[in-house]
């Protein structure tokens, strides 16, 4: 059975997306065809991280949202890229990209315009029937927004990520709320950027008893992660690191 995995914050800086392309890549190499879907459409950037260049699509979720293509043409096979080479494309393993625009023009259009979040949800559906695929993996737009209460409300798995910050519990326990009372099956929390001076059984007692939900991850405040500066797949280039560990853990919880 398909699932839906949506990958929110409250706020930006969080390494939501960072986190959201390790875990999809780490997911595919478990067996799966994973589809990545960059609705963070105010501000895209996960194509970044798997080295695809803005002019490298001919057409992106925006196309999509105003009846300019289907949701599969806005689709691109990273598979190689990411986790290299594998069998023909009608198997497993297989990573699908579907990027936002980075044109100005076509970012003040959404800001302007808005655009139709049915049409969204249906764009989810197609990918998973006509991609065949295990896990959508939804990487949305920081805050609460249409967009962001609809991931919610169809989301097998929504997992949202928070720094050990005051700023980031208050809003994340805003998200929470909206997400218990649209009665989403499982939420799930990450806790990134932990300085290592900090107490992190500590800070996992704080986050689950506050929240009531489970923490599936500790991933700790990583210089590697911020030298790589977006520029490829942390787990890719540190297979080893105590990250990428962490990392691989949560991608477990998230396919169990």
């Amino acid at each position: 059975m398909s699932k839906i995995v949506a990958i929110h914050s409250f706020r930006g800086g969080t390494g939501k997306s960072n986190t959201t392309a390790n875990l999809s890549v780490l997911i595919a190499r478990a067996g799966n065809r994973v589809g990545i879907i960059d609705t963070d459409i105010h501000s895209p950037g996960i194509h970044v991280i798997f080295g695809r260049k803005p002019e490298s699509f001919h057409h992106t979720l925006n196309d999509y949202l105003h009846g300019k293509c289907s949701i599969k043409q806005a689709a691109y096979d990273v598979t190689e890229s990411a986790i290299g080479r594998v069998g023909p494309d009608d198997e497993r393993p297989r990573i699908f990209l579907i990027p936002s625009s980075i044109e100005v023009g076509e970012i003040a259009k959404v800001l302007r315009e808005g655009y139709d979040v049915a049409r969204l949800n249906d764009g989810f559906q197609d990918l998973l029937h006509d991609l065949k695929l295990d896990y959508l993996m939804i990487d949305t737009h920081p805050g609460v927004n249409e967009e962001t209460l609809l991931s919610i409300a169809i989301a097998n798995s929504f997992v949202l990520i928070l720094r050990p910050d005051s700023q980031d519990f208050q809003g994340t326990a805003v998200t929470l709320e909206l997400a218990r009372r649209l009665d989403v099956e499982r939420i799930q929390v990450i806790v990134n950027k932990i300085p290592p001076s900090m107490d992190r059984e500590l800070l996992r007692e704080q986050v689950e008893s506050g929240y009531q939900a489970p923490v599936i991850g500790m991933l700790p405040l990583c210089n590697e992660m911020a030298e790589l500066a977006s520029s490829g797949v942390f787990s890719n280039s540190h297979p080893d690191h105590p990250l990428t560990r962490e990392l691989v853990r949560i991608a477990d919880q998230i396919m169990n």
